[in-house]
């Protein structure tokens, strides 16, 4: 098992390496050369370039059944699941096949709104307890998955 990281915008990469750390499961965090900056040692870095999907793709190539991507990405999350991957959004909440279908219908309708000069809210302010639930919600997949 490896933990592999969009890491271009997600706001619990401190609490990957953590989790991992204590559970010596490796952490590749794939990234663009515009959002490189915080090196942490207990991870490998893979620096993509600034042009659009590249991290995806990267990570694509990579993962493998039984790997855990962190993205909020939906359509990213989608094409692991269809590779056996575990999918876990920053805040903790796991994208199965169950619930992709609709979160990518909605982000379709919310391009569509904004294509056509409506506005969409954006997402909430990230809280500490959103911090929380994501560590409790990785710790139980990994641990789930270690004994399985």
């Amino acid at each position: 098992m490896k933990i592999y990281v969009d890491a271009d915008a997600c706001p619990v990469k401190d609490i990957i390496i953590e989790v991992a750390r204590e559970q010596q499961i490796p952490v590749i965090m794939v990234c663009s050369l515009s959002h490189y900056s915080d090196y942490k040692e207990d991870a490998e870095y893979i620096i993509v370039d600034n042009i659009p999907q590249a991290a995806d793709i990267t990570i694509m190539n990579k993962v493998k059944s039984g790997d855990i991507v962190v993205t909020q990405d939906y359509g990213l999350a989608s094409l692991v699941l269809e590779k056996g991957a575990i999918a876990l959004h920053h805040s903790g909440k796991r994208y199965t096949s169950e619930n992709i279908d609709h979160l990518l219908f909605k982000r379709h309708l919310a391009v569509k709104i904004r294509r056509g000069g409506g506005k969409i809210s954006g997402p909430k302010t990230f809280s500490k307890k959103d911090k929380e639930s994501f560590r409790q919600a990785l710790l139980k997949l990994v641990l789930q998955f270690r004994q399985e």
